[in-house]
């Protein structure tokens, strides 16, 4: 299967580099953003970025989930996916400069993951940088061998104007629409935890879909729940609900706008994962004034400060998740402002227009300085 999925996109390319070889061109963009073509996390994150940097610098970036499309040289090529550059690395031309993200994966996650860990490390060193988004990922690859030269550290993004605490009006209309009333506990978690881009029955363990079943079972023995799940592949998770009777809500939804417009209805936001980049959910959460619950995973202990803007424990830690989800609950109305308003400061660092100055200044002025 990987053997023809290689040769499917290596005879992809063959036409474009014809016409490149004819002397065609994709444009003046000298940097390209390739995304995965779902409408979710990395796509929407490129987009991001492009938007930001299109404001101070008009012109110089393109987003495409086609990447053998791409045509010229000396241009910054970044994968917002490493899967998508570990398939597409071998298939390009030597002309451009690579940069891949490196979100999330160890090797002992599973022996796929470890696989695809060596194939990234034997990869490398046709990239010119790796970025990563949290000090957890940043020692790992150190560790595993990459030169941290090649390394930049910078957080996942987050519109801060778009995601932003909700009016109490706002907050009214969006849970009369969900049909929940004013005593139930509204939980999120956005974040896909089911493999592959379908109905996603099966669970991507080291998202925790397993460890979030097991919390929110032990919170609906303590007040009525309804679990807010947005994203595609969620199918393990509705399974779970469905049989330990607490209702749900889930809605796939095509723009960050809408998202935010979810997060006004939630009381926190629950997040499970043994391994994450980011999540992008949390620096949402924190945005829009959500309390969040968290494992220690991703870019978590860069932003959690425990009892103090979020609660936050180890991986698996089923009792330690539900036992400060109860404390969170038990919070006076001026202590939980208070933490939701430290929280909203401290993830101004992510927001995405800071993060699109960080990708301009440490990754890409450096590299077409350097193809001048």
């Amino acid at each position: 299967m990987d053997f023809l999925r290689s040769l499917k996109i290596g005879a992809s390319c063959i036409p474009w580099r014809f016409l490149e070889w004819l002397g065609s061109t994709d444009g003046k963009a000298k940097i390209q953003y390739v995304v995965e073509k779902a409408q979710w996390a990395i796509h929407w994150e490129g987009q991001a970025i492009r938007n930001s940097l299109e404001k101070m610098y008009p012109g110089i970036m393109d987003v495409t989930p086609l990447p053998n499309r791409i045509m010229g040289a000396s241009k910054v090529v970044h994968f917002g996916s490493q899967y998508m550059w570990e398939s597409w690395a071998r298939h390009l031309t030597a002309k451009n400069y690579y940069v891949a993200s490196f979100f999330h994966g160890k090797p002992e996650d599973s022996p796929a993951t470890a696989r695809h860990i060596d194939h990234f490390l034997n990869l490398s060193p046709k990239l010119s940088k790796i970025v990563v988004s949290c000090t957890l990922v940043y020692d790992r690859l150190r560790k595993l061998g990459v030169n941290e030269s090649k390394l930049e550290k910078i957080p996942i993004g987050v519109d801060t104007e778009v995601f932003r605490p909700a009016t109490t009006e706002k907050r009214f209309q969006i849970r009369q629409e969900i049909g929940v009333s004013d005593d139930t506990v509204v939980i999120g978690t956005f974040q896909k935890d089911g493999q592959g881009w379908g109905r996603g029955n099966m669970p991507k363990y080291i998202k925790g879909p397993d460890v979030f079943l097991s919390v929110v079972e032990k919170l609906a023995r303590e007040f009525p729940l309804h679990i807010m799940l947005t994203g595609p592949a969620r199918g393990y998770i509705k399974n779970g609900l469905e049989a330990a009777r607490i209702p749900y809500t889930h809605r796939y939804l095509e723009t960050p706008q809408e998202l935010a417009n979810l997060y006004s209805a939630l009381d926190f936001y629950l997040i499970t994962s043994r391994e994450e980049g980011g999540p992008k959910g949390l620096m949402e959460s924190m945005a829009s004034g959500i309390p969040v619950v968290s494992t220690a995973v991703g870019m978590a202990p860069d932003l959690i400060e425990d009892r103090v803007n979020g609660f936050m424990v180890d991986a698996e830690d089923v009792d330690g998740l539900a036992e400060s989800a109860l404390d969170l609950r038990s919070l006076s109305g001026t202590a939980l402002s208070k933490m939701t308003s430290i929280a909203r400061k401290n993830v101004a660092v992510c927001d995405v227009t800071n993060v699109a100055v960080q990708h301009w200044e440490k990754v890409y002025q450096p590299i077409l300085d350097e193809a001048k």
